[in-house]
């Protein structure tokens, strides 16, 4: 390309330059403008709540959408549009992500009724965020190409106070070709997003993720117990083993104990959080698939049995952590 040819002396090269760069300008911020376009949110419960505000905090305009009409009130308030169902969101927005409890409830949002399917645009992107069945995220995935759009799974982990901050890790399994479009919206939610392969492979990751996650939780909440037994202070053995071999995230991050850290759910009466009812689903989804793939899988079975008890024994509700305060109670009888 020829170097343009300015007359005139300083001055006029100065405004011409000017000119330049104000156009530059005005291009960088008619793409920037453009990919700022409407995304669907489905699903505003404790993870998702945080996520779509996020969004909303980079500049995103957010179609919501959440079975429950007062989780939606919220997000009316913060300038959202809130929505009837998620076909609804599917015809006017051509980014969806969802966040769902579990593989019933993201084929209903998918393929019911009234799912994203009955009104998806062709080219659209699905971006699904729960953690369900590797099997079913295929089968969605089927789905969803056979009306000419995209699905990805992109699992999520690092609980609600990552939500809530932005620093998620995505774990994305998908099109390769289509992993930047994803990227984009979901480095507005999370530090880390991470290509795992082809559609199930994010929920894959995310799986045994969460049986190592469930495991560790219940064998630091047998280490402090075990250590309060025998006199010790929690606080200092937490200290101990955060600088030891033992440490962990279940540990130095998210303690079960109550009184060792703040800000986290044992210290609000295990309110909030990852409810136990979701580990055990989670730890059900790792059962099915090593028995699918002849995984022998002792500790996870184990811990899955635990956490169902636990769900029997009127901690559903409580966070993951529980664990320790169910191990007291059993101790006790």
């Amino acid at each position: 390309m020829a170097a343009a040819v300015v007359r005139g002396g300083p001055a006029c090269w100065w405004r011409w330059h000017g000119r330049v760069r104000a156009a530059r300008a005005a291009m960088v911020c008619s793409r920037t403008m453009a990919s700022k376009t409407p995304v669907g949110f489905i699903g505003l419960g404790n993870m998702g709540n945080p996520m779509a505000k996020n969004l909303l905090k980079n500049g995103y305009p957010v179609i919501a959408y959440d079975v429950f009409p007062e989780a939606c009130k919220e997000f009316q308030d913060l300038g959202a549009q809130v929505t009837e169902s998620p076909a609804d969101v599917a015809e006017r927005a051509d980014r969806i992500i969802t966040m769902l409890p579990s593989s019933p409830n993201a084929k209903e949002v998918y393929t019911g009724a009234n799912g994203i399917l009955k009104k998806v645009k062709k080219g659209s992107l699905l971006i699904d965020s729960s953690t369900i069945d590797p099997s079913v995220s295929k089968e969605l995935a089927k789905a969803v190409e056979k009306m000419g759009a995209v699905f990805m799974d992109a699992p999520v982990s690092g609980g609600v106070g990552a939500a809530r901050a932005g620093n998620l890790t995505f774990m994305v399994g998908g099109v390769e070709q289509e992993f930047n479009a994803a990227k984009e919206l979901l480095t507005c939610m999370g530090s880390n997003v991470i290509y795992c392969g082809e559609v199930g492979t994010g929920q894959a990751a995310k799986i045994c993720n969460n049986m190592l996650l469930a495991i560790s939780m219940i064998g630091t909440a047998e280490a402090m117990n075990l250590g309060i037994r025998l006199g010790l202070d929690p606080k200092l053995l937490a200290k101990i083993l955060n600088m030891s071999s033992g440490r962990c995230w279940s540990s130095d991050t998210y303690n079960p104990v109550p009184g060792v850290m703040e800000g986290v759910p044992s210290a609000n009466n295990y309110q909030g959080g990852f409810g136990t009812t979701l580990m055990a689903k989670d730890l059900g989804l790792a059962q099915i698939s090593a028995t699918n793939t002849k995984t022998p899988v002792p500790l996870g079975s184990q811990a899955h049995q635990i956490y169902r008890m636990m769900c029997a024994k009127g901690y559903a509700l409580k966070d993951f952590s529980a664990v320790f305060q169910f191990l007291r109670e059993e101790e006790a009888l």
